[in-house]
């Protein structure tokens, strides 16, 4: 792959995870036991990075998405539940992954995803309230973290498999490094 390829396929991802994101902003939630819930459609953009780009890259990709949803359509406070979601979210991800695909799927990744994104938010919440009470939410919000997670590795697995971009940057990523 040549630099400006990456760039432009990391461009375009960032794209994607932003508008998903501002779109997924917009759409109500349905269930009124759980406010606040939402399916995260954008976490398929890192579900995607995981395994078609470096850790490097797609630390870079999350951190990027992160900053111009926000800047976009967001406050501090929103950066702050979203950015600890998404980093204990991707960091969980990257290390469920490191026990290969004999172990556990796309899918189970992302529902691990899922799950971890909702404690990073319940514990920014915990300590801007200075109350562990809020954890008392844990148990809703895993029960929809992880059927998101699942609805969304099967939508990432899918893309992977039958798109041919992401196809060709996943096999390259698979490639071992010859130094």
């Amino acid at each position: 792959m040549t630099k400006n390829k990456k760039l432009i396929y990391i461009s375009l991802l960032v794209a994607q995870g932003v508008i998903i994101g501002l779109l997924e902003n917009m759409i109500p939630f349905p269930f009124a036991f759980a406010p606040g819930a939402k399916l995260g459609l954008a976490n398929l953009i890192t579900i995607i990075s995981i395994f078609t780009m470096s850790k490097k890259e797609s630390f870079f990709l999350v951190c990027l998405r992160l900053i111009l949803t926000t800047l976009l359509g967001g406050t501090i406070s929103t950066l702050l539940y979203s950015a600890t979601g998404a980093l204990l979210s991707y960091f969980g991800m990257l290390l469920i992954k490191q026990l290969g695909p004999n172990k556990v799927s796309v899918i189970g990744i992302s529902a691990t995803g899922g799950f971890l994104h909702n404690v990073g938010q319940l514990c920014t919440a915990s300590f801007i309230a200075r109350s562990w009470s809020v954890m008392l939410y844990l148990p809703i919000l895993s029960f929809i973290g992880i059927l998101a997670g699942i609805a969304v590795g099967i939508a990432a697995n899918y893309l992977m498999e039958h798109v041919k971009t992401l196809s060709q940057f996943k096999a390259a990523q698979e490639q071992p490094k010859l130094s």
